[in-house]
């Protein structure tokens, strides 16, 4: 990835873009450029995107960010996903489809979305069980010996496949939720990507806003909001999970920072390999999560906090059962 790999690069905080397009309520693209913009200024550099967010609104936004960045875009890094399909058999249906035809014929169509000749980090958005990974990985060696990407990405795999897929294509970065309220891939998955030095890009490092300690929660449940429909985020899970913000309140008035800082702070001092993309749309929440990379808790505060957030005081899966058995495949 040249220049642009994220194993080497010092700003650990990316964007991710997948709210400008739609999950968590209303969107405006007029908004969405001038925080695309405004990250850009103040030294974001990764942009996340998947060809599904939208229907491939998200990656033509980012497109146009990009055209609109000009010969000043030549240093940022544009990762996409492929491999789920919306609405096949009806509509809010999704197919997880990892064929080589299906991989293929989807990074043209990413290509032509985000106008570039070459995708930074191209990820296998999630991979079905039913197509051997060979296949999978065969196809992603094709894109990177044409030049069409400039490395290979997995997101919510299971060890046991990032390791097969290492070893027939560097993988150089496994995507999966990660956070202090979700803490699954800290058994196998991040020492795996520490055995393969993989970058581990940690999705949702907020908990969908939860974290921040703002969400309010009538506001999961307006239209088009998917946390609504999360089962932590319903009425009993989301009241028993409220408690646990009384530990990043705790650390956030001893560094004098905001929660949302905390969480994420928490993250960058698991690992070194780790990199964080939380999602903003609004000016103060950019800047704030921004600036959380020169937050640095003590040992103490990461040990205070991981013992708070153990995975039995979490109330709720992350995902209903239909979008559980889609991950660590």
């Amino acid at each position: 990835m040249n220049n642009k790999n994220i194993l080497s690069n010092a700003i650990r905080i990316g964007l991710g873009c997948m709210g400008m397009s739609e999950f968590y309520g209303e969107t405006d693209d007029d908004n969405s450029f001038d925080i695309l913009h405004a990250a850009y200024d103040l030294g974001y550099r990764h942009f996340d995107t998947a060809d599904m967010y939208g229907k491939g609104h998200n990656e033509r936004l980012i497109g146009t960010f990009v055209k609109e960045l000009g010969s000043r875009g030549k240093d940022i890094l544009i990762a996409t996903k492929v491999g789920i399909k919306r609405d096949v058999n009806g509509p809010g249906t999704l197919v997880i489809d990892s064929t080589p035809e299906y991989i293929l014929q989807a990074c043209e169509q990413s290509l032509n979305r985000l106008g570039v000749e070459q995708i930074d980090l191209y990820y296998l958005h999630r991979r079905n069980p039913d197509v051997p990974i060979e296949e999978t990985m065969g196809a992603m060696k094709q894109l990177l010996d044409e030049g069409k990407i400039a490395a290979v990405g997995l997101s919510e795999v299971s060890t046991e496949t990032l390791k097969q897929a290492n070893s027939i294509v560097k993988v150089s970065a496994l995507q999966s939720e990660y956070s202090l309220w979700s803490r699954d891939i800290e058994d196998s998955i991040l020492p795996a990507c520490n055995e393969l030095n993989i970058n581990l890009v940690a999705y949702s490092p907020i908990g969908r806003g939860f974290l921040s300690g703002t969400l309010k929660k009538e506001q999961v449940h307006n239209e088009g909001d998917l946390r609504g429909k999360l089962p932590r985020f319903q009425q009993e899970s989301f009241e028993n999970n409220q408690k646990l913000l009384d530990a990043v309140k705790h650390v956030a008035d001893e560094k004098n920072c905001s929660l949302a800082q905390v969480a994420l702070s928490w993250l960058l001092g698991q690992n070194p390999l780790v990199t964080v993309i939380p999602g903003a749309r609004k000016l103060n929440h950019l800047i704030d999560n921004f600036a959380s990379q020169d937050i640095h808790l003590s040992k103490e505060q990461i040990s205070y906090l991981s013992e708070a957030f153990k995975p039995d005081n979490v109330s709720g899966y992350r995902y209903p059962e239909p979008l559980l058995k889609t991950t660590n495949t």
